[in-house]
């Protein structure tokens, strides 16, 4: 008797399926489902992965800047409630929520109003006399010094200022201890006016870079980042299902967080309460959306900028993200520093093996300074809880100013954007990047 397939080979077959149902496709906007059964291969892997109970839900979205060519929705959006998942259930989006900044600042670039060099508008000491952070005396205080340059906007939406997460810096761990500072989850300002871990621009650390881009955004545009984000992005493409806060309409289409258990079985977790704005709505991380709405924001960019008559960024600007913005910098591996946070059944390893090589100048596009993003795959689930575990997009020869939320296939010259809601296992996300020749 042929034994089953395991999640690995489950999740490869996946993506090898996605890939087929893209490559070679005749007609663009036709939907995978109609060609020639390769839709219908897809939904049978998926399907058996959530029965399995490799994962409690999956949506599961591919497109191109022509039109979506694979959908497709399976399991419940909780295992203790009968309502299943479908293209319109809502997720917390997590750090996918940082690609949507990201486009926000390029916005105000294109205006004149934000400049990739140069020092950041100083609209708070932290980014207008940066410290960095040398160690602590015997006493545990805290010892710093001012930093050897100013803090560029560049060096913020390619995680490059020297900012970290505690999660991924012990040290910036007990800055926050020794200190008193207040939780980012306080929705506190003072939550972000940590110290840096290097100088800017010396090396790469995934932080609270981007959070800190939310807050110039609200500084230099006038606007809270929900207003800004509703009016210049949400609204002209009509992402209805995209925002900070949830009606009781779209709660009632959310899906649940579910944690993997010694035993491997799942529990369901509480609906989080509605969120409540603090002092502001960080740009990190806290969004709402749907996979359709995603995908619009996907297919803008596929598209150059534009979708449906909507123009969000000028065609430069999006090649110009595309572009490598860090030189041979490398990324590295990044290890937990809160090793106590991990289960058995999660990894604290993040998947960055990624290191920038010479010639930094192939970035995104493969170095051909052409348009070779063309296709766009997304997998949304209501998985396990992976704490902490983020994904770290980059290519072979360095980082892009839309990095945050896709990886990338120079050898193939095509980029497949993963994009996933938070918690999304990391064996998946290696899977997928595997079968589909990610340089992790």
């Amino acid at each position: 008797m042929t034994s089953p397939p395991s999640r690995r080979d489950v999740l490869k077959g996946t993506a090898a399926l996605a890939v087929a149902a893209t490559v070679g496709a005749a007609t663009p906007t036709r939907r995978a489902h109609a060609q020639g059964g390769r839709g219908a291969r897809i939904d049978a892997v998926l399907k058996q992965a959530v029965d399995a109970k490799d994962e409690p839900g999956v949506v599961a979205m591919a497109a191109t800047d022509k039109g979506v060519l694979y959908e497709g929705a399976f399991g419940p959006r909780a295992l203790d409630q009968a309502g299943a998942m479908t293209l319109d259930t809502v997720f917390r989006i997590a750090s996918m929520t940082k690609a949507i900044a990201t486009v926000a600042a390029m916005q105000l670039v294109e205006q004149g109003k934000l400049t990739l060099e140069g020092a950041v508008p100083n609209i708070d000491p932290t980014l207008g006399s940066p410290t960095v952070l040398e160690g602590f005396d015997a006493a545990g205080a805290p010892k710093v010094r001012p930093a050897n340059g100013p803090i560029t906007l560049r060096q913020l939406l390619t995680h490059t200022a020297g900012f970290s997460y505690d999660t991924w810096d012990a040290d910036t761990g007990r800055y926050i201890k020794a200190t008193g500072m207040p939780g980012r989850a306080t929705g506190k300002v003072a939550s972000l006016r940590q110290p840096l871990v290097f100088d800017p621009g010396a090396r790469w650390l995934y932080g609270i870079n981007i959070e800190w881009t939310g807050r110039i955004i609200e500084a230099v545009s006038g606007l809270t980042l929900e207003d800004y984000f509703r009016e210049k992005i949400f609204g002209p493409l009509g992402m209805k299902d995209s925002g900070y806060v949830t009606s009781q309409e779209q709660r009632a289409r959310q899906a649940r967080l579910h944690t993997r258990q010694p035993d491997g079985s799942l529990a369901v977790q509480p609906l989080e309460p509605v969120p409540v704005k603090g002092e502001f709505w960080p740009a990190g991380g806290p969004l709402y959306s749907a996979a359709r709405d995603y995908m619009v924001f996907l297919q803008m960019l596929l598209n150059g900028g534009s979708l449906n008559g909507a123009r969000i960024l000028k065609p430069e600007t999006v090649a110009l993200m595309n572009q490598n913005h860090t030189g041979n910098i490398q990324c590295g591996v990044l290890k937990t520093a809160m090793p106590a946070s991990c289960t058995p059944s999660s990894s604290c390893l993040v998947h960055s093996r990624m290191r920038a090589r010479p010639n930094g100048s192939d970035g995104l596009s493969g170095g051909s300074g052409k348009r070779s993003s063309r296709y766009s795959l997304m997998t949304f689930d209501s998985g396990t809880a992976m704490s902490p575990s983020i994904r770290v997009g980059t290519t072979a020869r360095g980082l892009s100013l839309m990095y945050q939320s896709f990886w990338c296939s120079p050898a193939r010259r095509l980029r497949w954007r993963l994009s996933h809601s938070r918690p999304f296992s990391a064996s998946i996300s290696r899977t997928f990047c595997a079968q589909l020749d990610m340089s992790l």
